[in-house]
């Protein structure tokens, strides 16, 4: 399958939707983007209209992947900072693609069309957070991020379920 990656897409009442659902179709599948699966539609909702209206303000910029069919199947996000000393590099959050697409190389190359909108607004680093148990450092691993840091047990996502809070760096030089 061919996506068609946009950077910055329109926020329009579609994009909120497509994203919604994407967002979570993801969380259900038990992606590692904020939420666990029990989450509702409508909790989704609100995190969704609440991150695209970072992206409208300009705090964030948006990669929105499509399908053939123009379809958002996958995202992510640059966090940018205001605080000067960190305006070099940017968070990468919410990196999600269709549950349905993973597997195939799509998620490989979502990242590397991220780096690339990272490369192009001249930023120097980019930084993500994972969840530990989920194999997501052998993922960013094969794009060049390395382990910086570890927070052990610093998530919580259920009484019981505890996992590492792993930083990761990618240096973009």
């Amino acid at each position: 399958m061919t996506l068609t990656f946009v950077r910055d897409p329109q926020v329009a009442p579609e994009l909120r939707e497509e994203f919604s659902r994407l967002w979570y179709e993801v969380s259900r599948a038990g992606g590692s983007v904020g939420f666990v699966p029990s989450v509702s539609e409508e909790e989704v909702r609100e995190a969704a209209v609440a991150q695209l209206a970072r992206v409208a303000a300009g705090e964030h910029r948006m990669l929105g992947a499509y399908d053939a069919g123009g379809r958002l199947v996958g995202t992510a996000f640059l966090r940018l900072h205001a605080d000067f000393k960190m305006r070099h590099w940017s968070m990468v959050v919410l990196v999600m693609l269709d549950p349905a697409l993973q597997g195939g190389g799509h998620g490989l190359r979502l990242m590397r069309e991220t780096i690339d909108m990272a490369r192009d607004a001249g930023l120097e680093a980019l930084r993500l957070e994972v969840r530990g148990g989920m194999g997501l450092e052998g993922f960013y691993g094969r794009l060049g991020f390395k382990e910086v840091g570890r927070v052990p047990g610093g998530l919580r996502l259920s009484a019981d379920d505890y996992r590492d809070d792993v930083l990761m760096w990618l240096a973009l030089d």
